[in-house]
């Protein structure tokens, strides 16, 4: 089931109406479980036993692991939820990779060695109920909290259908305790709710299907080569459908959460007006980046060994954070690029400070939210900054080519036609009219994102005219409507 479907807009109708029934606040729990099991149920219901599976078994082991005094024991219990966990996701996930890179090796040694392809389906957002899983466990074994007492609020913690397949990457702090006492939206928040639900879909069927998907699918299929002009509208056309995509369901998700009373974290804070890499991962994917953060960069040993290390670690987290969006080496490139970005960014910021008489702050995390910027107080100074986002985002824009293509081949014919180093292979692609929409939709977009950069939706909202509004809102609502022929499944349901 996706947000962008009349049957979501029934099942979210009908879970309004017995959320906001007058009975016991654990029956409701019950009734949010059961329909999360539902929802998740309209994609393969046999892969609910997977969800059953990582809840049961975290569940136990997570008290296990609290209150277990014995090393040695603590330790067997984490290494049983690491394999149960990263076990089940490399199975369904890089199964097929594993076996096809280990195929190319043994061929390389002369070894005649063709299995057959193993067909297995993908459960439908197992990267983020893996991790949410995943943090709980090792937050039990280094006592940062109090395992959850009941088997109901930690089910619940982990299926809770608006984060389910595709986040915002929840950790037991941030929800769990907002299970523990009855809750019901107010008013405010139920209009706040259902505001972020209609944007977060009019950016997914709307800006993302309707007026980007079709530009960026054409040129990424091509495979040929291409006029610059014709790559780069499909690229950045790829920069726009991603992020409203993606950016659309995390805003829908939180709205639909926010209607039933509950709040989840943020998950992007208009990233394209980011000044510099890490700034944009302080905006982009927020709780997969700072879950990378605490749970990979940190235990690495972050930068407080020395900068050799804090490279090493720092360019080991983007490559695991690009290996987790997709089993494919461009993902591990798209990741290794951005690892690249933020190692020049850091190194800038070392020299600067070096040359300028102060001390490189070893204290902060310098990973994907690490604080290293372009210069000192961008932000402040307008121009300059907007013209650093703006190098950002089309650096930002390269790396994309890597996430959208199959192969490496593609990708590197695509930044070769946007270099213009090749000729194009035929006439051009994209008609006149595609290319001044996509142009008109990404310069929208980045005035949008450098305007909002410090505030948010609901902030702007607060101080606007009810008329004004409501007629807005009325007018995402009927763009919605009219473009819902053209909508599809979201992007990151893959990962």
């Amino acid at each position: 089931m996706v947000f962008n479907s009349y049957t979501f807009v029934v099942f979210f109708a009908i879970m309004l109406i017995l959320h906001n029934l007058s009975i016991a606040w654990k029956a409701k729990k019950v009734n949010l479980l059961l329909a999360s099991y539902v929802f998740y149920a309209a994609w393969n219901p046999p892969f609910i036993l997977l969800l059953w599976l990582s809840t049961v078994v975290d569940f136990f082991v997570g008290r296990s692991l609290y209150t277990q005094q014995n090393k040695h024991k603590r330790r067997m219990l984490l290494v049983i939820s690491l394999i149960g966990n990263l076990g089940m996701l490399c199975f369904f996930k890089y199964g097929g990779f594993i076996l096809e890179n280990f195929v190319a090796l043994t061929n390389a040694f002369g070894v005649n060695y063709h299995p057959a392809k193993p067909n297995i389906i993908l459960p439908a957002g197992i990267s983020f109920y893996t991790f949410t899983t995943l943090c709980y466990t090792v937050d039990m074994y280094q006592r940062k909290s109090e395992p959850v007492k009941s088997l109901l609020d930690f089910s619940l913690f982990v299926t809770f259908f608006p984060h389910l397949v595709a986040g915002p990457i929840v950790r037991p702090p941030q929800l769990v305790p907002q299970f523990e006492s009855p809750r019901k939206a107010t008013r405010q928040q139920l209009l706040d709710g259902l505001l972020l639900l209609s944007l977060g879909l009019f950016m997914k069927v709307v800006c993302a299907d309707t007026l980007l998907s079709g530009a960026s699918d054409l040129v990424f299929s091509a495979h040929r080569g291409l006029g610059p002009l014709d790559a780069w509208i499909g690229v950045l056309a790829f920069s726009g459908q991603i992020f409203f995509d993606f950016a659309g369901y995390s805003t829908s998700a939180i709205g639909v959460a926010m209607c039933l009373g509950f709040v989840l974290p943020q998950n992007f804070k208009y990233p394209y007006a980011a000044i510099g890499f890490s700034d944009f991962w302080r905006r982009w994917h927020i709780t997969l980046s700072s879950w990378l953060r605490d749970y990979l960069y940190i235990p690495l040993g972050g930068n407080r060994e020395g900068k050799f290390r804090t490279y090493i670690n720092l360019m080991i987290t983007m490559l695991v954070g690009g290996l987790w969006h997709g089993a494919n080496w461009t993902f591990v490139a798209w990741g290794g690029l951005h690892g690249v970005y933020l190692w020049v960014e850091k190194a800038l910021s070392d020299s600067r400070k070096k040359a300028s008489g102060g001390i490189a702050d070893e204290t902060v995390p310098a990973t994907v939210i690490a604080t290293a910027s372009l210069g000192p107080d961008l932000t402040a100074k307008k121009p300059a900054g907007f013209i650093a986002a703006l190098l950002t985002f089309l650096l930002i824009c390269v790396t994309w080519v890597f996430f959208r293509s199959a192969t490496f081949t593609d990708a590197w014919q695509m930044l070769a036609s946007m270099s213009g180093r090749i000729a194009p292979a035929g006439p051009p692609l994209l008609s006149t009219v595609t290319i001044i929409k996509v142009a008109v939709v990404i310069t929208l977009m980045l005035a949008f994102h450098w305007l909002m950069r410090d505030t948010s939706v609901l902030k702007t909202v607060a101080k606007l005219p009810w008329w004004l509004t409501g007629t807005v809102w009325a007018l995402l609502l009927i763009m919605i409507v009219l473009s819902q022929g053209t909508g599809k499944s979201f992007i990151y349901f893959q990962f």
